[in-house]
């Protein structure tokens, strides 16, 4: 019984002293991390809704959002997206160099008649990698 105590208590100090070694020993190698103080987006639409107004029914459903790459790196707008078949995005396939400007053209079927608001979503390698651009109208039957 008295030789299971006296190890039990060396046992204690050693895992003490071993403690105490590494509190005072400086690690050899620390991660470092990048945090950025200040967030930069990279890309910048000159709008983000487009209003079509009243349109009638039929009539020319394009659109274009202009947009400037404002990061140090080139852009690539890797999938634009539109929430339903009725809207067609086109946009550019080549990186975008920093400080250039591009655009995404969408095309929106008028051929049904009433109010709509249709989102698109841009995803990209930006700071602010997904962006919601939207059109909206109301389309009204042509005037007989």
């Amino acid at each position: 019984m008295k030789i299971s105590i006296v190890i039990i208590c060396i046992m204690m100090i050693g895992a003490l002293g071993a403690s105490a070694q590494r509190m005072q020993t400086p690690p050899t190698t620390q991660a470092t991390h990048t945090v950025p103080t200040k967030m930069q987006e990279s890309i910048v639409f000159e709008k983000t809704t487009h209003d079509y107004g009243t349109i009638a029914q039929g009539a020319d459903g394009n659109s274009e959002f202009k947009f400037t790459n404002t990061g140090k790196a080139p852009l690539i707008l890797s999938n634009v997206k539109a929430s339903c078949g009725c809207t067609v995005p086109e946009w550019p396939k080549e990186p975008i160099a920093p400080g250039k400007t591009s655009s995404i053209k969408v095309k929106y079927n008028t051929a049904t008649v009433g109010a709509f608001n249709k989102s698109i979503t841009v995803n990209s390698n930006a700071v602010n990698n997904t962006v919601m651009l939207q059109i909206k109208g109301n389309v009204t039957p042509p005037k007989q």
